[in-house]
């Protein structure tokens, strides 16, 4: 079996969305020892920010006339979906950026929706995908800045409707808590929570450890 798994932290050390993220594959390689562990950090190898507009007007143009940098852009596109479409299993791990999706994140959707494989389907329906994201701040009902994460809802909408994954969300909030000292009175709700996340980050790699291959 293959995970792919795909960082949109910027940070290499220190991340919160990597912490869940790690303890998610932890888990799934215990159920699948020396399986293969597919990677890309978006957050680190940048994808180019020139790709996408130049795969889109590659898709709209005839093959023979298309430009080197059109023909650039749509293999970029096709290998990001073929990494997906390859998997057994899928693994995000995309923190929340100035209350909006990561840019790195939002680049590599649109590659991906640039792929023709993409145009009107669920080209992910039913592959089990785990979502770990990270907040600074808390965003939850009756907090000052509840509907502020305009981040994990586009998430929710790409990965699960328009993708049509079958998919497990696993939230942090607070990792600003010991950093930013205007958080220092929340200490207390901060530790928590990450006691949460953990908990849930390895109830949701044993799920998808445990789920059968599709035939």
């Amino acid at each position: 079996m293959t995970l792919f798994r795909l960082d949109a932290s910027i940070r290499t050390h220190g991340s919160a969305s990597r912490e869940i993220a790690d303890i998610v594959e932890a888990e799934w390689l215990d159920r699948h020892p020396g399986d293969v562990v597919e990677r890309r950090h978006i957050g680190v190898d940048v994808l180019p920010p020139d790709r996408w507009a130049a795969a889109v007007a590659g898709g709209m143009t005839p093959a023979e006339e298309r430009t080197a940098e059109q023909r650039a852009g749509l293999a970029l596109a096709a290998t990001l979906m073929d990494e997906l479409v390859a998997a057994d299993a899928i693994l995000f791990a995309v923190p929340l950026y100035n209350y909006g999706v990561s840019a790195h994140f939002k680049m590599y959707v649109d590659l991906v929706l640039a792929d023709p494989r993409a145009t009107g389907k669920n080209f992910l329906a039913g592959k089990p995908v785990v979502l770990a994201t990270a907040r600074g701040g808390a965003y939850g009902t009756g907090t000052p800045r509840e509907g502020w994460d305009h981040s994990t809802p586009y998430l929710r909408r790409i990965i699960a409707d328009c993708w049509g994954a079958d998919l497990t969300v696993v939230e942090r909030e607070f990792t600003l808590v010991g950093v930013n000292p205007a958080l220092d009175s929340f200490a207390d709700q901060a530790a928590q929570m990450h006691v949460e996340a953990l908990h849930a980050a390895r109830e949701a790699g044993r799920a998808l450890g445990a789920l059968p291959v599709s035939a």
